[in-house]
């Protein structure tokens, strides 16, 4: 299942199932696990560690340096990436810095990591930079671009050429528009379009296609509302009047809980204009 083509380091850790096509690279560091497809030309470099079932595509770079002067070469830095991933054409994903991740809801910081969750799928010239946590079933589109610290949380969808900007944090089930720049933490459930990213309401579409609670999604519109739109007293008094007045829709408490947490790290959130 090794193309006589491959370059695989000693060292490397490659399950019997996985597929190594012609011309890929593999670091001897490196642990690929069962039933991965890297159809040619794929570069594994570092402490990189590849989940199962994933299919990785020409010209993809996983495990590199990071694009962080002074840390391009940290020998411990790491890239873990899960499972079922479909990974296209001259994709980049970075190793982490001893910088580590933003701390988000009382979890630790972890140093020279980037994780990558499962299920996920980023297209043609994507880019995950140092240090990033991705979760499941996220979607990166053509040439869509996360800086050093981002964190794209379960279900996020970035459009076409989209760029977050480093240490920002993108909520749960959140849609993000081609050609959209994001410079401030985004709700869960959220949609943002715009060349500077503006908050335009709720992924109806996405909501409505994974399943979620015409009632709940009907009460978490009316939220959205109330906190973005009302002129009533400040934003930070209808946050904690809506976490009252919504208290039985678990969907307005996680979009409550997010913004709390920007808040207490200092963080801005994105509202509507």
């Amino acid at each position: 299942m090794i193309h006589p083509s491959a370059v695989i380091e000693d060292g490397a850790q490659i399950d019997p199932s996985a597929e190594i096509g012609p011309f890929c690279y593999i670091s001897g560091h490196a642990k690929i696990g069962a039933n991965n497809r890297l159809i040619a030309r794929v570069t594994v470099l570092g402490n990189t560690t590849i989940g199962e079932g994933n299919v990785i595509f020409p010209g993809a770079c996983l495990g590199g340096g990071p694009q962080d002067h002074g840390n391009e070469f940290q020998p411990d830095a790491r890239l873990f990436i899960g499972s079922n991933n479909v990974i296209r054409e001259n994709v980049t994903m970075h190793a982490g810095t001893p910088k580590g991740q933003t701390s988000y809801g009382g979890r630790e910081a972890e140093v020279l990591t980037t994780r990558v969750g499962s299920n996920g799928m980023f297209m043609v010239n994507s880019h995950i930079a140092h240090d990033c946590v991705v979760g499941d079933n996220v979607i990166m589109t053509n040439n869509a671009v996360i800086g050093g610290h981002v964190r794209l949380e379960d279900g996020v969808i970035l459009g076409g050429q989209a760029a977050v900007h480093q240490f920002c944090r993108i909520g749960r089930k959140a849609m993000i528009g081609g050609l959209t720049g994001i410079g401030r933490d985004v709700i869960p459930f959220a949609m943002v379009t715009g060349d500077r990213g503006k908050l335009r309401g709720l992924n109806l579409v996405g909501l409505k296609r994974s399943g979620c609670d015409e009632h709940l999604v009907k009460s978490a519109t009316r939220a959205y509302m109330f906190i973005f739109k009302s002129n009533e007293g400040t934003f930070e008094q209808r946050v904690q009047e809506a976490k009252t007045k919504f208290a039985d829709n678990p969907m307005v408490q996680e979009q409550i809980a997010f913004i709390e947490e920007s808040m207490h790290s200092r963080r801005q959130v994105l509202v509507a204009e």
